[in-house]
């Protein structure tokens, strides 16, 4: 048995998730009752694949942009260091079916895309680091498999 960690994905079975998915990862709740929930958006199956640093980084760029024009409930949209995946939290929002509706209209949005958003070295820390197409291409992969993101576990 390996031993309860503090980080919720650290508890998570790898070898037992089937990507693409989308799960709830997590909700806090603060002193005022807010609810801050956190989303796991696995685009890679872990351990076999992952994103070029590139493309999940101008993917970043992008979801963390466009998904605000979806929902004013984001707090956050991240990368995983794993390269896998990325976390969204949202606050007060507790409807995964229109979670999963903001993440499909936001990689539409990807699709539709001619740059990449603060691409820039006044706005972005590794400007040189990008990839529009490869963004895209990422994008379309996970579109592609919409009907999977519901069956987290094979």
């Amino acid at each position: 048995m390996t031993k309860e960690m503090n980080v919720e994905s650290f508890n998570l079975d790898h070898t037992k998730v089937k990507a693409p998915y989308v799960r709830l990862a997590g909700v806090k709740e603060g002193t005022n009752g807010d609810k801050i929930l956190k989303y796991d958006i696995r685009f890679c199956q872990p351990n076999k694949e992952h994103m070029d640093m590139p493309a999940l980084h101008s993917l970043e760029h992008m979801m963390a942009e466009f998904s605000r024009n979806h929902s004013d409930k984001i707090v956050d949209i991240s990368p995983m260091g794993c390269q896998t995946g990325y976390y969204i939290a949202v606050i007060n929002h507790d409807d995964y079916e229109d979670i999963l509706t903001i993440i499909e209209k936001t990689l539409k949005d990807v699709l539709e895309a001619t740059e990449v958003p603060a691409c820039n070295e006044v706005q972005c820390g590794w400007a040189a680091s990008h990839s529009l197409e490869g963004a895209k291409d990422i994008a379309r992969n996970m579109l592609a498999k919409r009907n999977e993101w519901t069956e987290v576990f094979a």
